[in-house]
């Protein structure tokens, strides 16, 4: 892409960024910004500045870099104030995150948007608007989804037909019921030892009980054209040299409803044991050879293919969260282009139960005690009026829900006033 480049042409005129939220992912992105020559985050917003000030001085920023940095508890008040480029959304909260995007899209502002909660919640009709007024609407490079867009980018522009794409995770089936309570236990640490790390239950909870895996694979859904499993994700176990294998359709001796889904392989097998060279912190596609030649070619240079020789697969190892998030905002300010960017409402995430729900209970939300995320097609989530995980926060239930059920919107007490709410049911209705 030629970023570096460019970026070398703006040493004098550097890239001005504004994040929003100092949390973990903000963090690991200010502690690229002191070696990154021809970018400068200019303010920060953040509910608490000082918080957001203590996060820079312990990535390493200099007290004079933290001085010349402007500090805001108003997203607003920053945009209006500091001429900016690109806009990082770090929030990790989907009402916080429209809200967000709307202002960009307001003020014209390039946007990444870090908050995949928000973009699964309404990325269809935000990046539609942000593309009406011209600006950038981008997935965040380091997280899974933009590295797996990116792959299968790379396979469709060579020729490849995408059999599957999608990340790995650590997953049990007993996972999808676990709660901030019992979340250490899965990880192996004290509550004690959390707390010390400053770790927050509910958000490690949301990676353990597939909230986040089913988010991220709506996000390459939307963003490919790849399908949702129509019965939810089955993260099936595999290894590296197996995905190929594994990852193929049901026909041909694989675990898929039919070409082109997204999906999560865990490393764990279902009885505990470890998968070998297991892809937890990674991302792949397989791709299918389109001809004879080229299937020759996957063996003589040593692919990691099924039996057949067709199926093959490219994955990447690691993703580095926010210390790759560069990528995205440099793409979008030097080259007007998005690293992964929603195009279409083809997957969804659904609030289902963990456990049997009484009418007047509160939900708590992603990760929290009451409800999980259950990938599937929109389609079926538009036909059963499902309740979007991004809504499933502080709202009260009308109905009894059973146990691993999914809930509606005639389940629940909505505010339509409330921003998220509208922008949803107008994407809802946009694609209906």
């Amino acid at each position: 892409m030629y970023i570096y480049d460019e970026l070398s042409r703006r040493i004098d005129q550097p890239v001005q960024v504004g994040l929003i939220g100092a949390g973990k992912f903000g963090s690991m992105f200010l502690s690229q910004v002191p070696t990154t020559d021809g970018l400068e985050v200019t303010a920060i917003a953040d509910l608490d500045p000082e918080r957001a000030r203590e996060a820079c001085r312990s990535v390493g920023w200099t007290a004079d870099l933290i001085r010349e940095t402007q500090f805001f508890d108003s997203t607003q008040d920053m945009i209006e104030n500091c001429g900016l480029d690109v806009l990082v959304e770090a929030t990790g909260n989907p009402n916080a995150g429209i809200a967000h995007a709307k202002m960009a899209i307001a003020s014209k502002t390039h946007i990444v948007m870090v908050n995949v909660e928000a973009d699964v919640l309404a990325g269809g009709i935000l990046a539609r608007e942000a593309k009406e007024a011209g600006i950038v609407y981008s997935m965040a490079y380091g997280d899974q989804p933009a590295l797996t867009i990116e792959l299968v980018e790379w396979a469709r522009a060579n020729g490849f037909d995408v059999i599957a794409a999608g990340k790995g995770t650590k997953y049990m089936p007993e996972y999808h019921y676990s709660t901030p309570d019992t979340v250490w236990d899965h990880y192996g640490l004290t509550p004690d030892q959390a707390a010390s790390a400053g770790m927050n239950s509910q958000m490690f909870n949301s990676f353990l009980d597939g909230t986040k895996s089913a988010l991220e694979m709506a996000a390459i859904s939307n963003g490919t054209g790849l399908k949702a499993p129509d019965q939810g994700l089955m993260f099936p176990p595999a290894g590296m040299d197996d995905l190929a294998h594994v990852l193929r359709p049901r026909p041909l001796g694989g675990q898929l409803d039919e070409r082109g889904m997204v999906e999560v392989v865990t490393s764990v097998e279902r009885d505990g044991r470890p998968v070998y060279r297991d892809l937890r912190w990674g991302v792949y596609v397989v791709i299918e050879a389109p001809n004879d030649y080229a299937a020759a070619c996957f063996k003589q240079y040593g692919m990691n293919t099924d039996s057949t020789g067709r199926f093959s697969a490219m994955y990447k190892p690691f993703h580095l969260i926010g210390l790759e998030l560069n990528i995205s905002i440099l793409s979008a300010a030097l080259l007007k282009k998005p690293t992964g960017s929603t195009l279409d409402f083809n997957s969804d995430v659904v609030a289902t139960a963990k456990r049997d729900l009484k009418a007047g209970e509160t939900l708590d939300g992603e990760g929290g005690f009451t409800v999980y995320g259950k990938l599937m097609p929109a389609e079926k989530s538009l036909k059963m009026s499902g309740l979007p995980i991004g809504l499933a926060h502080h709202i009260r239930l009308k109905n009894n829900v059973g146990v691993d059920q999914q809930i509606s919107w005639d389940d629940v007490e909505i505010n339509p006033d409330d921003q998220a709410v509208s922008v949803r049911k107008e994407m809802e209705k946009l694609y209906s």
